[in-house]
Order: structure tokens, then C-alpha cells, then sequence
């Protein structure tokens, strides 16, 4: 008997509350006030368990709900997977993929799963499993809020800086004549002590975005990122033929199609990956292989997220030969969440990422946590 058959998938449903309400840049966003998170717990004959996460995040393309990815896990995934060997990752991935007709956040979930206890399996790390360690560490950035206070923004980013950060992304996009004060004032006030980037989330149209980008040329932004709305690849192109500063793709990017088709129409010089958003591991893998052979550069994000899916992000990166910027995929532990699911949180110090050491993605939940923040949603 193959031991490392999956014996049973179970779903985990749950509802964190952020540290604080949550806005996005993007108009018609109702703040809130926690993020469902979705755990897909595989375990095999022998006893190994691998735990993947999702989140129903319902932007960037994605209508999910907790309650829908536990009727599609309960009704289509898990009785593809039962029987199935952990270790045969990608014909079981593209079965899955093929049974949910894309799916991609539900499939994040499994297949980080699979990759837990396959890494678990093997007595590995997800890391090694992928090829082997390329870091220890993975520089990350921060993401602030939209307070319209050139003041408030100064004071936050300060807070940031002395964490560490000297990457930090500002959310633009709902009134261009305070972006560009706000932006100003962090360029005189840091000069060029800190790097300093734009997202707008897809809520700009062409006219304003080439206004405001513009206008801020001077200030010397690394990145501005989907500036127009996912669907506008024209748009993207022109105005990333227009202006100096390199676009990033993050809602325009599901999976290698759409990335082809960023590419062809030369729409962004960077793409942004998330965990949920992308499919996990085994998709965002073959979005970054891709990504850098077409000369793209590549920016780990993520939702809010857990220690969990933190920790398969900072293992797909170590394993990761090529550079990658400074993302933000830690957001979600450092000034979102209020509380965490796992026993030891992953390490987030000095700007930088520390990635978990031990076997699968590095952590184990905290089953207390666990049960206080599982919701019903049978």
C-alpha cells in the first residue's frame, strides 16, 4: 500500500479581523473589517499533513466566497484528490485545474497543500523540494494607506523606516491633487533615503493617470502599479510608452495567458504575483519562469494573509536563483491582522523576511487559533 496516498481533504473556513479597517485605493470599496481565510488540510495514510491557504478576497477577478470554495473543495476537488499520491503534484494539478476550469484561488490552497506534505514527505523543505535554497531571507517592502494628510503620511512612513522598510508603496487612485502632494512630501522629506512607489488598483482612467504620472516623474517612483483598470491593456501600453516611470501589472495578471498578453502589448515592465490570486506555488512558479524570460520584472505579493501563506510565498522566493523586488507579500503580519493562525509566526525583521527553517513551508497551526476564528458556512 502507498503510504503516501491522501487519505482525506478538509476545508477550514475562517474569519481574522484586521489591527485596523481596510479601504483599497480602488473606488466603490466598501472598508473591512476582517479577511476570510480559507485552509485546505491534506493528510495521507501515514499521517503527514499539508495545510495550504486561500482567501475568498472577491477583487481582482474573483467572485469567491468561503462558502463557495467549501462547496467546490467538498464537491470537486477533494474526491479528485483522495487516493492520489501527494508526491504526484502535476497531474494532480492540472486534473484540478482542468475539473475547476481555472479556480485559480481555490487551487492555491490545494496545491500549496500539496507541496506542505510532499516537502513533509521527503523530509524536506518546500524550498529544497523546489531545487534548492537561493536565500535566507527576501527583502520586502510596506504598504501605506490613503490618508489624504501629507503629515500623517510623513509620521507613518517614518514608523516604517525605523522597522527597516525603505520600500514603500503609497495607494493612490481616489483624488490625484492629494497623491501628488502626499508623494511630494515624502520625496522632500526622505529625499533619497527611501524608495518610493504608487498602486492605484486599476481605479484610474487613461487621461487622469497620465496627468498624475506625469507629475510625478520628477520624484523618481520605482514602480506605479495597474494604474487603469485590469481589462485596459491598451491603455496599460500607452501610457506605459508615454511616461517614464515602469508600470506594474498586478489585477491585469491570472495566469501565463494573460501574462503573454501583458507582454506582447508591452503593458508593464513588472508584473506583482499573489498567492490567492495566482493559483499558489505550482502557478506562480511558471508565471515567474516566464516572466523572466520575457525580461519582466517580479514583484511577490499577496492578500492579508497569514503566517501560513506568508511562509509558501518566502519558500517559492528562496528557491528563487533570478533577483525579485522588494515586495510586500508580509503586509498582512505586520500592520493588517490582528491575531494569527500558526504556532510560531514567520519572522518579519529589519525589511526583511526570514524564512522558516524545518520541513514543508516551516510552520504548524495553532489549533486553538484555529477553532476561535473558524466560521460555519455550511
Amino acid at each position: 500500500m502507498d503510504s503516501t496516498r491522501i487519505r482525506s481533504v478538509e476545508g477550514i473556513p475562517l474569519k481574522i479581523p484586521f489591527a485596523k479597517s481596510f479601504t483599497m485605493a480602488a473606488p466603490h470599496q466598501a472598508t473591512r473589517n476582517e479577511v476570510e481565510v480559507y485552509l485546505v488540510r491534506i493528510t495521507t495514510d501515514d499521517g503527514v499533513v499539508g495545510i495550504g491557504e486561500t482567501q475568498a478576497w472577491r477583487r481582482q477577478g474573483s467572485s469567491e466566497t468561503l462558502h463557495g470554495l467549501h462547496a467546490k473543495l467538498q464537491s470537486m476537488a477533494a474526491p479528485a484528490l483522495v487516493g492520489r499520491s501527494v508526491l504526484d503534484i502535476a497531474p494532480v494539478m492540472h486534473a484540478l485545474s482542468e475539473q475547476l476550469s481555472g479556480g485559480l484561488y481555490l487551487q492555491a490552497a490545494v496545491g500549496d497543500a500539496l507541496y506542505d506534505a510532499k516537502a513533509r514527505t521527503l523530509g524536506l523543505s518546500v524550498a529544497q523540494m523546489l531545487g534548492g535554497r537561493c536565500r535566507d531571507h527576501i527583502d520586502v517592502g510596506i504598504a501605506l494607506g490613503i490618508t489624504g494628510d501629507a503629515k500623517a503620511m510623513i509620521d507613518a512612513a517614518e514608523r516604517a523606516v525605523e522597522q527597516g522598510y525603505r520600500h514603500l508603496r503609497i495607494k493612490i487612485g481616489i483624488d490625484a491633487r492629494k497623491d501628488l502632494l502626499g508623494l511630494q512630501a515624502l520625496r522632500a522629506h526622505f529625499d533619497d533615503r527611501v524608495v518610493l512607489r504608487a498602486d492605484a488598483n486599476g481605479s484610474m482612467r487613461y487621461g487622469d493617470a497620465l496627468r498624475l504620472l506625469r507629475q510625478l516623474e520628477p520624484l523618481d517612483l520605482d514602480i506605479v502599479e495597474q494604474p487603469l483598470a485590469a481589462w485596459d491593456l491598451e491603455g496599460m501600453a500607452a501610457l506605459a510608452a508615454a511616461v517614464r516611470i515602469p508600470l506594474s501589472a498586478d489585477e491585469a495578471i491570472s495566469d501565463t495567458h494573460s501574462l503573454v498578453d501583458v507582454a506582447s502589448r508591452r503593458a508593464a515592465r513588472v508584473i506583482q504575483t499573489k498567492s490567492a490570486k495566482n493559483g499558489g506555488i505550482h502557478s506562480i512558479a511558471k508565471l515567474w519562469t516566464l516572466a523572466g524570460a520575457l525580461g519582466i520584472d517580479i514583484f511577490p505579493g499577496n492578500h492579508p494573509s497569514t503566517s501560513l501563506n506568508v511562509a509558501a510565498v518566502a519558500q517559492l522566493a528562496a528557491s528563487w536563483p533570478q533577483p525579485l523586488l522588494a515586495g510586500d507579500f508580509q503586509t498582512g503580519l505586520v500592520d493588517m491582522l490582528a491575531d494569527d493562525i500558526v504556532q510560531v509566526p514567520v519572522r518579519v525583521e529589519g525589511g526583511r523576511v526570514h524564512v522558516p527553517e524545518g520541513h514543508g513551508m516551516g510552520v504548524a497551526l495553532d489549533e486553538d487559533k484555529v477553532r476561535r476564528y473558524r466560521v460555519d458556512v455550511q
